[in-house]
């Protein structure tokens, strides 16, 4: 093992990492509220003795941005502090269990960002002249519209960055696609007494849906083309039929897949749907898509990894990430992202969120010899 990389990995403290993970994800930070994460975040930093700014991306919310080595980082380690909103208010601190930590944002992606945290604290214990020139980007807004990378990515365009999304350790240098789909039908409404009076804006959208579903257009493998609905509601006001109802569609496109084509298919759909169903009222609108890509395997960081991995017993198993993630902007501006964190997919988002402090570390222990290679 290199002198330097065996260095750093003496340098990698279980419990300094344990203390982080628990403690961030005990600081709630839903996107558009990430200040108090990123004060601890700041703190934390400082203790590498490397300086640590703020990248302003609106008031009171800010990036944090730091380097390390004599020249300008060609790989940034980039991590979001933001989460989604807790399930339950009172229930999303961390618990820990036999190893296993469950939590709001200890997949998504709290452990990646504590494993890169531990990783810099390590880097920084080499002397000056033996750090490699590495940056760290811990930023806001991922789980909404990316604001915190659109902002990093105005001043910097770093050839590598590896983003700690979860995928069980599992190296993802191919993405999928992402696409928003924002549908709208209006109706009349009537006492809920005489519906026949009045039009049903919920049985007009369950209508359109059906006909999304039925169409060849999701025929298609999962592999290809993932479909989700991820949220409906209609308005409220008693006993009355509803006179609107909204609904909010999720597809994840395999790399291959263009959005634009996949957009003009259902807009096909919708104008069918407005020619098949009597008294259609529907809006559809294209909030979000961006491209996926595929980077080949056999690169430099693929090389570091098949070294890497066994040092550490994991086995290595590439994979595509299939969720919407930072890695899409980073790309479009001329990156190349490796998708690369502890936690796992299956469980982000949801009551049972949760990764391993054994991940966590095995993470850190990745981040620090990759800047190293």
């Amino acid at each position: 093992m290199d002198a330097r990389l065996a260095r750093v990995w003496a340098a990698v403290d279980p419990q300094r990492l344990r203390r982080t993970l628990l403690e961030m994800i005990d600081i709630y930070s839903p996107s558009g509220k990430e200040e108090d994460i990123q004060l601890y975040l700041e703190e934390r930093l400082a203790r590498s003795g490397l300086p640590v700014r703020r990248q302003v991306v609106e008031e009171e919310r800010y990036n944090l941005v730091a380097t390390m080595g004599a020249e300008a980082p060609g790989l940034y380690l980039v991590g979001h502090v933001d989460t989604v909103a807790a399930w339950d208010i009172e229930e999303y601190a961390a618990v820990e269990k036999g190893g296993v930590v469950r939590g709001l944002g200890s997949a998504d992606m709290k452990g990646g960002c504590a494993a890169m945290v531990e990783a810099w604290l390590a880097l920084a214990t080499l002397p000056a002249e033996q750090r490699p020139a590495l940056g760290l980007a811990l930023v806001v807004g991922e789980e909404e519209n990316g604001d915190g990378s659109l902002r990093f990515l105005a001043e910097s365009r770093p050839e590598w960055v590896v983003i700690g999304e979860p995928t069980a350790l599992r190296p993802a240098f191919s993405h999928f696609g992402y696409m928003e789909v924002a549908l709208i039908t209006r109706g009349r409404r009537i006492h809920s007494s005489l519906p026949e009076l009045g039009h049903n804006a919920i049985e007009s959208m369950l209508r359109v849906l059906l006909q999304l579903a039925r169409s060849p257009l999701f025929e298609q493998e999962p592999s290809q083309l993932v479909y989700s609905i991820r949220e409906m509601s209609s308005s409220r006001a008693g006993f009355v039929v509803p006179d609107r109802c909204e609904a909010w569609i999720d597809l994840h496109l395999s790399p291959a897949v263009r959005p634009g084509d996949i957009r003009r298919e259902l807009e096909a759909v919708f104008d069918r749907a407005r020619d098949s169903i009597k008294g259609l009222d529907l809006e559809a609108s294209f909030d979000f898509e961006a491209g996926g890509y595929r980077l080949e395997n056999e690169n430099r960081l693929a090389v570091l990894l098949a070294e890497l991995y066994p040092r550490l017993q994991l086995p290595l198993e590439f994979m595509p990430f299939r969720s919407h993630s930072d890695g899409n902007l980073f790309y479009q501006a001329g990156s190349r992202p490796l998708i690369l964190g502890p936690g796992s997919l299956e469980t982000a988002h949801t009551a049972e969120e949760q990764t391993t402090l054994a991940e966590v570390e095995a993470a850190a222990r990745i981040y620090a010899a990759l800047a190293l290679g």
